[in-house]
């Protein structure tokens, strides 16, 4: 697997995680989780767009 995929798999994977998190932080009573973990999602995917961006003439293999 390249850098690339590899770096794909673990932005969705890590985005799933924070979100997954987030709702369950609100679903506890804390807020403040929550916000923290919805940021996280949104900084990952930012993150994840930049480095396909920034590597869009290599293969995913």
């Amino acid at each position: 697997m390249s850098l690339k995929g590899f770096h794909l798999v673990f932005v969705t994977l890590l985005t799933t995680l924070s979100l997954s998190c987030a709702a369950w932080a609100f679903d506890a009573g804390h807020p403040g989780f929550g916000v923290a973990g919805i940021a996280t999602g949104v900084l990952v995917v930012v993150y994840g767009v930049y480095f396909l961006r920034k590597l869009k003439n290599v293969s995913f293999l």
